[in-house]
Formats: C-alpha cells, structure tokens, sequence
C-alpha cells in the first residue's frame, strides 16, 4: 500500500472508531428528535442550478488543514471566514468536521449554521453510517457529502435513504467513469467529480471536465478539488458543470472573500465576452 492509501485507510479507521463511541452515547432516536426540530433544508442543488443560468455555483469550503496540504491557515475563525465568503458570493458552504487530519469541528457546523440560517450548508466528513447522517441534519447541515469509494451497493443506498428521510440532500463523490456509471444507476441526481486521486492524493482538473460529458441529462454536476482561479471555475462551467467546490485556494489565501470576489468576476466578464 502506498504512502497516500495508508493516509486514507488510517482516516477511515479513525472515522470507525470515533463513530462506534459516538453511536454508544447516543441513540439515533436522540438525533432523529434534534433533526426533526430543525425545520427548513436550504436547498444546495436548487442554489447550483440557479447560480448555474448565469455562470458557476462556488460552495467554499471552510477547512484548517488536509492531509496532502498540511496546516493551510495558521488563524482560523470559521464565523469571520463563513459570513466573508458569503458575501463574496459563494452560493454555499462547505464545512469540515473531521478532526484528526483536516482539524474539524462538529462545533464548526453548529457555528456557521447559527451565523447563516439560510445558506446551504454542505457537511463534509467520512460518513459510513445511516447515524452519521441524522448526526448531519442535527447539527444543521442541509447536505451530506458521500465518498462512492468508500460505499458498497447496499451501504450506498441506506445512507441515501437516510439523507432523504432525514431532508438532506446527498452530493456523491465520485473519482472517474465507473463510479459515476455505478452512482447514476442507483438514481443519484447531484454528483460531484474529485480531481484529487485518492490513492496517491495528486490533482489533475482535466480528469474532472473530460467526465463532464459522460453525465445523463438532470443531474446537478459540481467540480471538486484543483480549481486555482477564474479560469478553473471557466473550464468546469464549458464542461457542463454546475457548481465547483473549492477549499484549499481559499483557505490558504490572506483575504478568502476578496479572492472568490474577483474570481467570480473574471468568469462574469469571460461569459460576457463575444
């Protein structure tokens, strides 16, 4: 096993026995209450297709560090970092709450939740476990992201069932053809396309707009990992995409809102020329 497999393999075993704890201190009846009392989901693929018409949806991600990028921000206020890409435009929030690589916080979610009751909020974690996904809702995400990688068949399909008992929406991960073949068969319809190699962590954005074309008609498409700039976010919107989520550019850049500000205006001015 490689260097970068060893990464992931270790990730999900943490996830297992952090989970296995978590699960015996509360019941998922505990969680299906805290859920249900959370009232209205913000739709995450109805903003990406709106914003879509006109350009691209950018769900910023809100992370402290990655396993390939280390420690991206030495200062990180997710309240202050949340409302500043907000008002730069981001149709949607990507929130991290996996704690020993990425340095999340469940904390985080219910914090940018309270600060932007009606932005869609996008849980990002390694969620294996119907639990996790009322888990999600209880702490006020509008959307779980699902790694096909890490899901058979079956598993795929409780977690689906989950989201949709619980009112989330699923963004399922895929890394390339089959994956989508296999995703789209189980009737996903909000999909998303990883640039980054899970077995040896390298980014290649090309791999992700040549997938453009193989979508079926009706699915919402997002771009994930790779984008730097105006003409990333250009690429994936000619390749058919409706949403790119974008974290560690971001978060490694001194002003996040005023870097997604004037990417988003690059790609007004680009669709707007002749």
């Amino acid at each position: 096993m490689n260097p970068a497999s060893d990464i992931l393999a270790r990730i999900v075993a943490d996830r297992r026995r952090h989970l296995a704890a978590a699960k015996a201190r509360v019941p998922i009846h505990d969680l299906q209450t805290r859920a249900t009392a959370r009232g209205q989901v913000n739709s995450l693929s109805g903003a990406l297709t709106a914003v879509s018409a006109a350009g691209l949806g950018v769900i910023a991600e809100l992370k402290c560090a990655s396993p390939s990028g280390g420690i991206l921000r030495e200062s990180f206020d997710v309240e202050e970092l949340a409302g500043e890409l907000a008002a730069a435009g981001a149709c949607a929030l990507s929130v991290l709450t996996e704690r020993d690589s990425f340095q999340g916080r469940d904390e985080f979610l219910l914090q940018v939740r309270a600060l932007l009751p009606r932005l869609p909020l996008l849980r990002k974690d390694f969620l294996l476990d119907p639990w996790q996904v009322w888990e999600s809702r209880a702490l006020g995400a509008d959307a779980v992201l699902l790694m096909a990688s890490l899901l058979d068949d079956a598993l795929l399909a409780a977690m689906l069932a989950a989201a949709e008992e619980a009112g989330l929406e699923a963004l399922v991960e895929v890394h390339g053809g089959d994956e989508l073949a296999r995703v789209c068969a189980a009737g996903v319809r909000l999909i998303g396309v990883n640039a980054r190699d899970l077995h040896t962590f390298r980014l290649n954005l090309d791999s992700v707009v040549d997938l453009g074309a193989a979508f079926p008609a009706g699915v919402v498409r997002v771009g994930e990992s790779g984008v730097s700039g105006a003409g990333d976010l250009r690429r994936l919107r000619a390749a058919g995409y409706h949403g790119a989520l974008v974290g560690s550019a971001l978060m490694r850049s001194a002003r996040p809102g005023r870097t997604l500000a004037r990417w988003l205006d690059q790609l007004a001015v680009a669709e707007r020329a002749p």
